[in-house]
């Protein structure tokens, strides 16, 4: 490939997918399109592509028609464009943007006339459930998240549908952890090294994860194969085999850390009594806080989600968990 554009490309996943692509010599253009400009909280991805002349930053909402067409023919599109924090958005927001976002996008790629496309949905169409899920099951999406990437997939599948020379890979991560991330394992090693963390019955419970590096290089062995060549759509889960539970997380981040801790035990009925009551309080007055009810009724739910295709096919893993943590800590020690 020579010319790829990351929808979304701004984002914790985008900026270490272009990087990985113009240092393994697999793009020589890549435009980043994006809502959001770069401010001083993403000064850490900022930095990441900031360097390289190859990458060019273009502005604009996938949930409007794209008008935007580069002047080079596109090789690869790769639509990461989502509302996705739960919580933080009404449950229409995750439609109005995930649908209506999948539908320009693969728009644009037919007007543009590409044929490879990567489109980025997640584990949340599975379901939580204490089930091994993998490529095979049967999808149950409890949320308007979950609800609208299943959607959005379909979507991605008809403009695929439309021509047999096109190529379509749709990965479903679990939680993508790294530098940068700001989300719920880095929400993890602040209360794992701040001891506010408690198990609350959850010691097993499994959160299927990966690495943000593992994830881009993962993703791009996969499109590149002659399985998803010839398969011409591919549904891949995208986490480590297995997941880790959530004891495996805390004691791997506690040796990372350098610290020696003992986790008490909490009912979780308890907590999310607390919960709620943090939440009353702070809700009118806009405070963040790491206590959301939602929150804390996923960490006692399992992701138990299984990378199937990945082993069978035989990707070779580059990161162990504590690996991965430690590379975290290596490229961005202030998070740590």
């Amino acid at each position: 490939m020579k010319n790829v554009v990351i929808f979304g490309g701004l984002g914790f996943i985008g900026t270490f997918l272009a990087r990985y692509l113009i240092e393994q010599s697999c793009a020589s253009k890549i435009y980043l399109f994006d809502f959001e400009s770069m401010n001083a909280k993403h000064a850490f991805r900022r930095a990441m592509v900031s360097s390289y002349p190859q990458i060019e930053l273009m502005s604009g909402d996938v949930r409007e028609p794209i008008e935007w067409a580069p002047e080079e023919p596109i090789d690869l599109i790769v639509n990461l464009a989502a509302v996705h924090r739960e919580p933080g958005h009404k449950c229409h927001e995750y439609y109005e943007c995930n649908l209506l976002g999948a539908e320009n996008v693969c728009n644009w790629a037919e007007r543009v006339g590409c044929k490879r496309m990567i489109f980025s949905s997640s584990i949340a169409p599975y379901g939580p459930s204490e089930a091994i899920k993998d490529e095979q099951s049967i999808p149950a999406p409890e949320s308007a998240y979950g609800g609208s990437k299943l959607a959005a997939e379909k979507i991605h599948q008809i403009w695929q549908a439309k021509n047999n020379l096109r190529q379509l890979l749709i990965v479903r991560p679990g939680v993508v952890f790294g530098p940068g991330e700001g989300g719920n394992v880095s929400r993890l090693v602040k209360a794992v090294k701040n001891r506010y963390f408690f198990y609350m019955g959850n010691r097993q419970t499994r959160k299927a994860g990966i690495y943000v590096k593992e994830l881009v290089r993962a993703m791009i062995w996969v499109l590149d194969s002659k399985k998803a060549k010839l398969d011409k759509v591919s549904l891949v889960n995208m986490s480590m085999n297995p997941g880790p539970s959530i004891q495996e997380y805390v004691e791997a981040i506690a040796k990372v850390a350098d610290m020696k801790i003992l986790v008490p035990s909490v009912p979780s009925g308890l907590l999310f009594v607390l919960a709620h009551l943090i939440d009353f309080f702070a809700k009118p007055f806009a405070i963040d806080h790491p206590f959301s009810p939602i929150r804390i009724k996923k960490l006692i739910r399992s992701n138990n989600v299984l990378p199937t295709y990945l082993v069978k096919e035989g990707y070779e893993y580059m990161y162990s968990l504590e690996d991965a943590l430690l590379d975290w800590k290596k490229d961005c020690p202030e998070e740590w």
